[in-house]
């Protein structure tokens, strides 16, 4: 907590996601499961459920090369199907990874956008104990 109490408050983080084709990415996170809310001024409001990010109408490859997302999801199955009927790789040149069950506790896969943005789906791997937490930090997060 600050020194200010509860005067400060936030609603929401999100990133600005660049975009080399701003239609063409705008099409893409569609088909990727995001609804577009708004636009304007080249930028577009994406959001899924309570997670959102604003794409915008700017690319510096050194920045979208070096951007990573991380989507945190229910079911990284149901995702990664989505991914497949979709045919965003095919349809859109993107690169899509197996699904991999990462040391850390994510089952994920990566989708690699049009301006070339990481984004790791993954959800949380069912029956994974975390190994070397700080004390107290597993009764903070809930963890066993």
């Amino acid at each position: 907590m600050t020194s200010l109490g509860t005067t400060l408050r936030a609603t929401e983080i999100k990133a600005f996601v660049p975009a080399r084709d701003f239609a063409l990415s705008q099409r893409f996170y569609a088909d990727l499961g995001f609804e577009k809310r708004s636009e304007g001024g080249g930028v577009a409001y994406f959001q899924v459920d309570g997670c959102a990010f604003l794409l915008q109408d700017f690319h510096v490859p050194a920045l979208a090369d070096n951007l990573v997302m991380h989507l945190l999801v229910p079911s990284v199955d149901a995702w990664y199907a989505h991914v497949q009927t979709q045919d965003l790789a095919g349809r859109y040149g993107v690169r899509v990874t197996p699904l991999v069950v990462q040391p850390w506790g994510i089952t994920e896969f990566v989708v690699i956008d049009p301006a070339g943005v990481c984004w790791h789906i993954g959800q949380n791997t069912p029956g994974f104990v975390p190994q070397g937490r700080l004390p107290g930090a597993a009764e903070e997060a809930d963890l066993p």
